[in-house]
């Protein structure tokens, strides 16, 4: 949030961030969004300590493959990392702090902590933090009662959240939205 705010008052220096955000505790969140984000963003959430060594690898040969950086296979333990103590700077000391804290976090936390702070945290759209504000911003409904349709399509907005705040219906988020509906029954929370 801290970083939006900077980038938005280079712009503007009177800018502010309408924070639409509201704290849940992990009881009240929907299963269905826990499962959906699981499903899209760490298939193997409950398995690793902080590192899908496998995703790494795999987002690393792809964008060595493409010749630039378009895939991360960062964890939701990472990403946690990032969000939390670090900004958006993609620079070698930032992915060794980030590891760091990763670690810190998963020696400290619970997995279920873990997944609580990140989906009260993580950017959902244009100035919309935190998964009860993005479920009553998108549908007009509480994050306990969301569906697994609305759930998959919220996970699908997290890689690039304002752009899909912006553009809703895009094909790729449709096909997106569907795929990770149909890994959600697999996907294991804690």
């Amino acid at each position: 949030m801290q970083h939006r705010l900077y980038i938005l008052q280079k712009k503007n220096p009177n800018a502010e961030i309408k924070l639409h955000n509201k704290w849940v505790s992990y009881e009240l969140i929907s299963s269905n969004l826990k499962r959906a984000v699981i499903a899209a963003e760490d298939a193997k959430f409950l398995e690793h300590k902080g590192f899908d060594f496998k995703a790494i690898q795999k987002a690393y040969k792809k964008n060595l493959k493409m010749g630039k950086f378009i895939a991360g296979g960062s964890t939701i333990s990472q990403q946690l990392a990032k969000n939390l103590f670090l900004s958006n700077k993609k620079t070698p000391w930032r992915k060794m702090e980030e590891a760091i804290i990763t670690l810190m976090l998963e020696n400290v936390m619970t997995k279920r902590r873990i997944l609580e702070i990140y989906l009260n945290v993580i950017e959902w759209g244009n100035d919309v933090f935190g998964a009860e504000a993005a479920a009553q911003y998108y549908y007009n409904v509480s994050t306990s009662s969301i569906s697994a349709k609305q759930s998959a399509r919220l996970a699908a907005m997290i890689p690039n959240p304002r752009f899909y705040d912006r553009n809703r219906n895009t094909p790729w988020l449709l096909k997106k939205s569907d795929i990770i509906l149909s890994r959600m029954t697999s996907s294991r929370i804690p």
